[in-house]
């Protein structure tokens, strides 16, 4: 690969008229605030008191309706922007911005198809929420944006410029949830060939038109809210928190707009592979420019220095950090990409070489500021474990499971000399008594070649209110007080999209020794909201069972009990973004009409290595099927948001139940998630 210095180092046979005919869009000149004119990047309160000569302008105003672009075909829209202004240079160690509008014009890339709970359950650094409980109204319609029934958290004047982790959580979650009954409306009804399923373009739409998005105002360095690590699983996620405001272009810019004197600075990248990028290398990127693709109206060309490009080489001159996204492969869905958010870059040098078309293309050398946490480079040391997982460092057992489940479950311990957990049985699903059955027995599907979306004559769909309870790709749609699945005595077959916390696990999980909380469970793949986890394995017991282990002083940390309720929280999406009927508040917490109690201590699976947090990534569901003409309850989990790899997986144990322990002497353990969130203890 051909190297230099700048803008000078062309090869031989080029001819460098094409570049230095090129009229500049802006000026060289680096423009900064003028120390006697009033700071152009003035946060004050929303409320005032305001400084002289500043006015309080409201920057969240969103085009009418009209203006908005539909996005129910296969393309993705334009997206609109709010008014142009500059941002200073921030790094990734100055966690406080400055605020400013600034302009998000760009150009189009190309489209992206020792505790007292130390021995085994602890809690883990989550995401936090807010309590704010105020609701904003945009129009006729007031939007819940809650992650607590209790903590309504509405997206205020100042969050939509400058966001937090609450905030983004919150987008994320109701964007999702959005999407994911958008699928389900899709899954139901037959779409002409050749249209494509876009329900992330419409759930989009819908969001921006309500003015529901964080971090409008565009900045050079750290989003707040966004972390080094984070995974999004569509590009317009990248728009909605201020990551990257193109949902189709590589480069995102500020400047170069609105005045001759301003000149365009690169903010954000998102290396997808849709041009010839180099990005093998963990902390060096060979970036590609844009421009000069092959179009139906023209062939393959030079690229220019000019837009999105030039921005680039500008920034490699006053040396700005630039924030770098990489798109990696989907190994779920090979035709779609998983989109990591490696933290910030700094332009070290540029050329232009002959690309793979013929054309001369521009190409940027990015290297990672340090001091930074890993990202991309945890996905290359998990493709080497995958390949051989004797490489793993800190490997005890390559699958703990014995072959009892269809993937390998690894045991690690890096952190101390621990050989394992105390001896247990291996188990994948519950043991239930006959006496524990929860309904009695019940009519199946006569569906033989598998359960259809929108087939009311499934006797399993119309058990859940008339609809698939999962995607076509298995992601849970809603929480809901059940789940219906078809069970063995329904001629579906195993692979009925109805069948999902059954065909045991999708991702490759890892036991492994934490620093505080005894052993914890993580994962080797992303996983996306709503996807299957594991279930609860163990034995079933009941209360007097309970009640006499606690009396004998049975240590037992690995109960499950779902009497225990854990902090209520919105995950479903809302209905009236649909025109559909309210819910009325509803909850969405299970009300199990006779509770579960299991234990895992002497037999279970995976799930009993899953620590505490108050605010966790994790949430259970019950589902019920037909086994041997009965029906019996199986706690399955899911994901509440994506979830990077190597992320610990939490849930919430729960607190004691309304109206007391029942005389079981419950224990009460010290958390340690160290979230916003925190209750200061969980009960075991």
């Amino acid at each position: 690969m051909q190297g230099g210095s700048g803008f000078n180092a062309f090869p031989p046979d080029f001819d460098k008229s094409r570049v230095l005919d090129v009229k500049p869009l802006r000026s060289l000149k680096p423009i900064f605030p003028n120390a006697n004119e009033a700071p152009p990047f003035l946060c004050p309160s929303p409320s005032g008191p305001f400084p002289p000569g500043f006015s309080p302008v409201y920057p969240f105003s969103m085009p009418p309706p009209s203006e908005i672009p539909e996005v129910n075909q296969p393309e993705e829209p334009p997206m609109w922007t709010p008014p142009a202004a500059p941002a200073p240079i921030r790094s990734f160690r100055t966690p406080e911005m400055a605020n400013g509008d600034v302009d998000q014009s760009g150009d189009v890339e190309g489209k992206e198809a020792g505790p007292s709970n130390s021995k085994k359950r602890g809690s883990y650094r989550t995401r936090g929420s807010t309590s704010s409980q105020k609701k904003e109204k945009r129009g006729k319609f007031q939007l819940n944006l809650a992650i607590s029934s209790n903590y309504v958290v509405p997206i205020s004047q100042v969050q939509r410029d400058d966001g937090s982790r609450d905030v983004v959580d919150c987008v994320l979650i109701t964007f999702d949830g959005l999407r994911r009954r958008l699928s389900q409306l899709e899954d139901a009804k037959e779409v002409p060939s050749g249209l494509a399923r876009r329900s992330d373009l419409r759930a989009a739409n819908i969001m921006m038109t309500k003015g529901f998005r964080t971090n409008l105002r565009k900045r050079i360095g750290v989003v707040p809210g966004v972390e080094i690590g984070d995974i999004f699983f569509f590009r317009m996620e990248l728009c909605m928190v201020g990551l990257h405001s193109q949902s189709m272009g590589g480069i995102d810019w500020i400047g170069g707009k609105g005045s001759l004197d301003e000149e365009p600075l690169a903010v954000s990248i998102v290396s997808s592979g849709y041009y010839d990028d180099d990005a093998e290398d963990k902390d060096v990127l060979i970036y590609s420019g844009q421009g000069g693709a092959m179009t139906r109206d023209k062939p393959v060309g030079d690229q220019k220095l000019e837009r999105g490009n030039l921005a680039l080489e500008r920034s490699m001159r006053r040396a700005n950090e630039v924030r770098v996204t990489r798109g990696i492969r989907d190994v779920v869905n090979p035709n779609a990409k998983i989109y990591v958010y490696d933290g910030l870059y700094v332009i070290q040098e540029s050329w232009m070489e002959k690309g793979k078309s013929g054309a001369n293309t521009f190409k940027y050398k990015l290297v990672r500021a340090p001091g930074q946490p890993e990202a991309f480079a945890i996905w290359k040391s998990i493709e080497k474990w995958k390949e051989n997982v004797s490489s793993r460092p800190g490997l005890i057992l390559p699958d703990l499971t014995s072959g009892a489940e269809t993937i390998a479950v690894s045991l690690v311990n890096d952190i101390d000399d621990e050989k394992g957990p105390a001896y247990f049985t291996y188990c994948s699903t519950p043991k239930y008594s006959k006496t524990f059955a929860i309904v009695q027995s019940s009519y199946g599907c006569s569906c033989r070649k598998g359960c259809a979306p929108g087939d009311l004559n499934c006797a399993c769909i119309r058990k859940n209110s008339g609809d698939l309870p999962y995607t076509s790709i298995g992601v849970l749609v809603s929480r809901k007080q059940l789940v219906y699945e078809c069970g063995p005595s329904c001629p579906c077959g195993p692979n009925c999209k109805i069948r999902v916390s059954q065909s045991g696990l999708k991702v490759r999980l890892e036991v492994f020794k934490t620093k505080d909380r005894g052993w914890g469970l993580r994962s080797y793949d992303p996983i996306r909201a709503g996807a299957f986890i594991c279930e609860y394995a163990g034995e079933v017991i009941d209360k007097d069972r309970l009640k006499k282990k606690l009396q004998e002083g049975d240590n037992d940390e690995y109960i499950f009990d779902s009497s225990r309720s854990g902090e209520p929280f919105k995950w479903n999406y809302e209905p009236e973004l649909l025109g559909e009927e309210a819910t009325n508040g509803a909850s969405e917490d299970a009300d199990i009409p006779s509770p579960v109690i299991m234990t895992a201590k002497d037999s279970g699976n995976v799930a009993r290595f899953m620590n505490h947090s108050c605010n966790p990534n994790v949430f259970w569901q019950p589902v019920i099927y037909e086994e041997n003409n009965e029906s019996f309850l199986h706690i399955a989990f899911f994901a509440v948001r994506h979830i990077p790899p190597m992320t610990e997986l939490t849930y919430d144990y729960g607190i004691l139940p309304q109206e007391g322990d029942n005389g079981l002497n419950l224990r009460k353990k010290k958390c340690l998630c160290e979230t916003s969130k925190c209750r200061g203890y969980f009960v075991l």
